[in-house]
């Protein structure tokens, strides 16, 4: 199953996923006397995805699919950011090798370089990354997203799948100039406004066979500037999900940016895009404030 949050009606509501556009889930509430929350995260908080997941898989799909009223056609979705007040967003630092030879640096091989991104940061999928005022060299950043499903600690990998609500593009953008004068700028250099993107799906585990062979790919203006497969990271998401739970709870809508295989210089004009096998793209355009 797929969830996306779209605009309606001056509200931003979860929906899901069919073959010609999306459903609300307050209109499958009407249709089909559900009780559902109706926006994403408080679809993720409740614990109600698995159950919506299942009615999904057995005979929902095939429901939505013939539809022909409440259906919002792709060409009129305006998307929202999949939700904007998770209690934390890790990000994780040169968890590919090529990326870290991007900026000369020897990549962790130890433990994961992570961070923290605070939710101002937060935009959706069509909407604008602002170059800040303070920051000449900023760069945009594609990644797998992982979203926590429940309140967990101390995870172990074999069991990371349980408390995993599904996966997500994003672009996490970075002052890199700010960050070259001092490595412990990184927070301020991750934390401008605009500086996360993410949506426009929500995938649920169910729908990727093998999520290590998924490909990730930095774009910029239609080009791809870089890829490289999840297998291929330095710490796969089930290390990522029992470490980080080992360190502090987690809880429903947390979210984890595993890395990008390349990190793009972005200028005003630009259009930065994640691409990930199966997923629909998140795009971005680009604007300068200082123009």
């Amino acid at each position: 199953m797929r969830i996306s949050t779209i605009k309606l009606n001056g509200l931003e509501v979860g929906s899901i996923v069919t073959s010609n556009g999306v459903v609300p889930i307050s209109s499958i509430n009407k249709r089909f006397n559900e009780n559902w929350e109706t926006d994403t995260f408080g679809i993720i908080k409740s614990g109600q995805l698995e159950e919506i997941n299942s009615w999904y898989c057995h005979g929902g799909k095939e429901q939505l699919e013939a539809l022909k009223e409440d259906v919002i056609y792709f060409p009129e979705i305006k998307f929202a950011p999949l939700y904007r007040y998770p209690r934390k967003i890790f990000g994780i630092g040169l968890n590919y090798v090529e990326h870290a030879a991007d900026l000369s640096e020897k990549a962790p091989n130890t433990e994961p370089a992570s961070f923290f991104k605070p939710d101002t940061t937060i935009i959706g999928h069509g909407d604008t990354i602002k170059i800040p005022i303070q920051s000449e060299k900023t760069t945009a950043e594609a990644e797998l997203g992982i979203i926590f499903s429940k309140e967990c600690e101390n995870v172990e990998k074999e069991d990371w799948l349980n408390v995993i609500a599904g996966f997500t593009t994003i672009m996490d953008m970075t002052a890199e100039d700010i960050l070259r004068k001092n490595p412990r700028y990184l927070t301020r250099a991750k934390s401008f406004q605009t500086f996360f993107s993410f949506g426009p799906q929500l995938v649920t585990p169910d729908e990727i066979e093998d999520v290590l062979k998924l490909k990730v790919s930095t774009v910029l203006n239609g080009k791809v500037q870089g890829q490289n497969f999840v297998k291929n990271m330095t710490f796969p998401p089930d290390y990522l999900v029992s470490f980080h739970s080992k360190v502090m709870r987690m809880f429903p809508g947390d979210i984890i940016s595993t890395g990008t295989p390349r990190a793009v210089q972005i200028n005003h004009g630009d259009v930065a895009e994640c691409w990930i096998d199966g997923f629909q793209s998140l795009i971005n355009p680009v604007i300068d404030k200082k123009l």
